[in-house]
């Protein structure tokens, strides 16, 4: 049986007021349940969930992984710089999807790619997001930083710190932070709230650990969460009692 971290206090801050939010989504919640690469129904879920965080007057960026086609580093027969590319090209094929989506659900959206891909999106640049994101515009962030060897999860620290993000909503298919995994040990014991220097001193690998440090270096709060049901985004986005809360 998982427990709960006994060292660790309950400290969750019931209703923060984050004001603007960066949703990391892992290209694992675009299969939904289904098998295919992409489930649509999934993404209409999700979407219904931010109209929800929207009407609360949040602005929303969101980074998505490429896990649901192609990670770059597990690529073994491709030089890695390249494979990299490859992922960042699948992060631009659910960044549309998702905005066929969130527009369907009545949401303005607009892609915004760190690659040159004028013909299909937007070039990413900071301003421009974030005017986007003072409109009500959803700023979706493809193609992570648009540099091999750095995964989405830096991509989300690193966009959430230039366009001064309350938040970082890391959605997993995991259902917080553990002092170890879960799926191996029956014994994992999970924290309501953890520092980013005990998952890099503990090397707890449920976020990339360049993005941990980042986001300890320049005091980014972070919560992560399972996406098993979409509307843990608005649980999470409205600071509620889901997931385990990461900071400096």
């Amino acid at each position: 049986m998982i427990k709960r971290h006994l060292n660790v206090p309950l400290i969750l801050e019931i209703n923060m007021n984050y004001k603007r939010i960066l949703i990391k989504l892992s290209g694992e919640v675009f299969s939904g349940t289904n098998g295919a690469n992409i489930d649509m129904q999934m993404l209409m879920q999700i979407s219904s969930a931010l109209k929800l965080l929207k009407e609360e007057g949040k602005e929303i960026a969101i980074v998505v992984g490429a896990g649901n086609f192609v990670r770059g580093r597990d690529i073994k027969d491709v030089v890695r710089s390249r494979a990299d590319s490859m992922g960042m090209l699948a992060t631009i094929i659910n960044s549309i999807a998702l905005k066929d989506a969130l527009e369907k659900t009545g949401l303005d959206a607009e892609v915004y790619s760190a690659v040159l891909m004028s013909e299909i999106c937007k070039t990413y640049r900071r301003d421009d997001a974030v005017r986007d994101l003072k409109n009500g515009i959803i700023t979706i962030l493809a193609a992570g930083t648009g540099n091999p060897y750095f995964s989405t999860d830096m991509a989300a620290a690193l966009r959430a710190i230039e366009i001064n993000a309350d938040v970082i909503l890391f959605a997993k298919n995991v259902d917080g932070v553990y002092d170890k995994d879960p799926k191996k040990y029956g014994d994992a014991v999970k924290y309501d709230k953890v520092t980013y220097s005990t998952i890099l001193s503990r090397q707890l690998s449920v976020i990339d650990m360049a993005a941990a440090v980042l986001c300890d270096e320049f005091g980014m709060r972070s919560v992560l969460f399972a996406l098993k049901e979409p509307m843990n985004i608005v649980e999470a986005g409205k600071g509620g009692n889901i997931g385990t809360i990461i900071e400096k």
